[in-house]
């Protein structure tokens, strides 16, 4: 008897790919998607997973998440109203996309979860799943530094050996609706990428002004609110006869610090909220390379670890490390974990 194998359909091609990949291993594939969005908005990605599921033939379950994600959104405003820079992919994931769809998987009986994510799943010699870091530029290994055992061993990503034009190839051959949909470039629940008009329509802050201080503490000018700001950021600030970027942010003075790029440069940084992979620490010293955002190229690093908190001291400076943000954990191409930067 074939495994079952639920995909998560997002209404991307990216998933519709891994459905039809699947199909074509012999798995007994179901579909499952997530209503995220509140009531009084259309859902187009809910319209396109159906689309999906029906050229497939596939069974598709909706799966009402909104109140598990508000918790994400929740966050993602507290972050920025108090001065830290959220990530929330990296939240979501173990506790909603993967965490809750798995654990709705094996309620139905379902073998295995199944996503359309760009990384790969591999096991070592003594049975502990890692992921090992996508070639491609679409790697997104990075976002899933928060999984743990139970759920990688459950989990499968079909499409991780293969490019963006493969992937669209195959949707084309299976006439599949959104074979031509364009990638998702922010964060899902923001599509304009304009966080601050989110945040304002969410949680209604009192925008208070503060002081714009240089870093030995002089007062250089007004801000507008801390929330509207992150670090590195250099856009939005005024005329300061020169550019000048955030080099931090203090909630509690209300104050933003800011300065000169060379400024944001940071041979070590402290994080906490630590997650290993395998559920430990491989040892308290640990050379490695870190990523300090998405985007940045890993950096080689050592990382300390001291009860809860982690010391990671760089061989080269980094640019912008931003508190709240994840700081993701590598050795060689496997992640083994991450944790969220602070101060120290």
């Amino acid at each position: 008897m074939s495994k079952t194998v639920f995909v998560a359909i997002s209404g991307g091609v990216d998933s519709a790919a891994a459905a039809i990949i699947l199909k074509e291993r012999g798995y007994n594939v179901r579909g499952v998607t997530l209503r995220l969005k509140p009531h009084n908005l259309a859902d187009k990605d809910i319209e396109d997973a159906k689309a999906v599921a029906d050229t497939l033939n596939i069974p598709l379950d909706i799966l009402d998440m909104r109140e598990e994600f508000k918790k994400i959104t929740d966050y993602f405003c507290t972050e920025y109203l108090e001065g830290r820079t959220p990530n929330p992919c990296v939240m979501c994931n173990p506790n909603v996309k993967l965490g809750k769809l798995l654990e709705y998987t094996l309620e139905q009986g379902g073998n295995l979860l199944a996503t359309g994510h760009y990384a790969n799943i591999v096991k070592d010699d003594k049975g502990i799943y890692y992921i090992k870091r996508n070639p491609s530029s679409k790697d997104q290994s990075y976002f899933l530094c928060g999984l743990n055992q139970h759920i990688l061993s459950h989990v499968i990503f079909p499409i991780a050996d293969l490019s963006k034009p493969e992937i669209r190839q195959l949707a084309c051959e299976n006439n599949i609706p959104v074979a031509d949909k364009k990638d998702s470039q922010e964060v899902c629940f923001i599509p304009d990428n304009d966080y601050i008009s989110f945040i304002e329509r969410e949680f209604s802050p009192k925008a208070t002004p503060g002081d714009f201080l240089s870093s030995s503490g002089e007062k250089l000018g007004t801000h507008s609110g801390i929330y509207k700001y992150t670090i590195g950021q250099r856009k939005g600030l005024g005329a300061f006869g020169k550019p000048m970027y955030v080099l931090s942010i203090d909630a509690k003075s209300n104050a933003v610090i800011i300065g000169d790029n060379n400024e944001l440069f940071k041979e070590e940084i402290y994080i906490k909220d630590i997650n290993f992979l395998a559920g430990k620490a491989p040892n308290n010293e640990l050379q490695c390379e870190v990523k300090i955002r998405c985007a940045a190229r890993p950096a080689k690093a050592m990382l300390t670890l001291s009860g809860d908190m982690g010391k990671i001291v760089f061989q080269e400076p980094q640019r912008a490390a931003a508190p709240g943000q994840t700081a993701a954990i590598y050795i060689d191409d496997i992640l083994i974990g991450g944790g969220t930067i602070c101060n120290p």
